[in-house]
């Protein structure tokens, strides 16, 4: 059963971010901010400037008490400590920010927003470093890769997937999802197009996955300065709007959520490597889960190539649209946090591989 955290917040929550300390951070609509104990006790909250809607928190990788957080077109650092005021303002954004991602060094600050644009701030010199604005429509995630700060991957609604390393203003690499279910689809309308909500990348830093607006979860994998694709599976009947990778260092777990108000819980080791996507590219210069909440879904998991089909390994019928997939490791019981369209958290146990 799923355990829920209550009185933190009045309106929806949008996001969610895990410190490496175990304390959780949750923005909401109408600005409110709430820094919760690894057990679900509210610690702190506040509210901020112009009451903007929390669209994105993320906990500093080096110093797990300052918080990044993201509301309308500014970017607010905060100390957790004391919430009264934000130790730093950036404005650097013209429309909304959806995203934000701090490499491991806590050097640089991607921001994503509506207009497509990732503006990369530069944390020590506390200045715009970079503008990276080659998707055509909203950016919905920038993930900076592990093991390489200097690298990153987007999506946005666009359609469009890019590979980045921020020595160049251009991306290394896109890949166009549109131009696949064109094809796929003989050249028809494409109905359901593959609008492009949410981006994880695995501890390894060369694998990731996206969540798209069709339905389905594609796995890619970094060779040098392009990238191809694994798979593609569909678990979900309405767009996915999170993809959250376990922080599993010789394993590729991923957790997806879905707007048809599922939390899905994928293996995808096994599959990766051992087939080639077929799609062109433009080039541009192991879980155990409780017999409680586990539920076989073999009927919604569809494969795309002609290999073994992926199913998903736990399915939890949420019952809401999913906002926000993060994961936390309570005093060894390892949990999947889930925010939705309602004011309370709800956490779920995975058991132990």
């Amino acid at each position: 059963m799923a355990e829920r955290w209550s009185n933190g917040h009045s309106s929806s929550i949008l996001c969610l971010n895990v410190s490496k300390d175990g304390l959780v951070a949750s923005g909401a609509e109408g600005g409110k901010l709430t820094i919760w104990s690894e057990e679900g006790s509210r610690i702190e909250q506040t509210w901020l400037q112009k009451a903007d809607d929390v669209t994105c928190v993320v906990f500093s990788p080096i110093c797990p008490s300052r918080l990044y957080t993201s509301h309308g077109e500014t970017v607010s650092v905060l100390d957790i400590r004391c919430l009264k005021e934000p130790v730093e303002c950036f404005h650097v954004n013209e429309e909304e920010i959806n995203y934000l991602s701090v490499n491991e060094t806590d050097s640089l600050l991607a921001v994503a927003d509506d207009s497509g644009a990732i503006k990369i701030i530069d944390l020590e010199s506390k200045k715009l470093s970079r503008c990276l604005s080659r998707h055509s429509n909203i950016c919905t995630s920038a993930v900076f890769r592990p093991r390489r700060p200097q690298c990153l991957v987007s999506c946005g609604l666009d359609m469009k997937v890019m590979l980045w390393n921020l020595q160049k203003t251009r991306p290394l690499w896109i890949k166009n999802l549109q131009e696949e279910e064109t094809e796929d689809q003989s050249g028809g309308q494409l109905f359901n197009p593959p609008l492009v909500h949410s981006l994880s990348v695995s501890t390894c830093g060369n694998v990731f996955g996206c969540g798209a607006e069709d339905g389905k979860i594609r796995i890619f994998r970094v060779i040098g300065t392009k990238f191809e694709q694994e798979m593609a599976f569909k678990g979900h009947s309405l767009g996915v709007s999170q993809v959250c990778f376990l922080p599993e260092v010789e394993a590729y777990w991923l957790v997806t959520g879905g707007n048809d108000g599922k939390v899905l819980l994928w293996n995808v080791s096994n599959n990766l490597g051992k087939q080639k996507s077929p799609v062109k590219t433009i080039h541009r210069r192991k879980i155990r889960v409780p017999n409680s909440t586990k539920k076989a879904d073999k009927v919604n998991a569809e494969f795309t190539s002609e290999s073994v089909p992926i199913s998903p390994k736990l399915t939890i019928e949420h019952g809401e649209k999913v906002n926000w997939i993060s994961y936390v490791d309570i005093k060894g019981s390892r949990k999947v946090i889930v925010a939705d369209q309602t004011s309370s958290i709800s956490v779920y146990p995975i058991a132990e591989p």
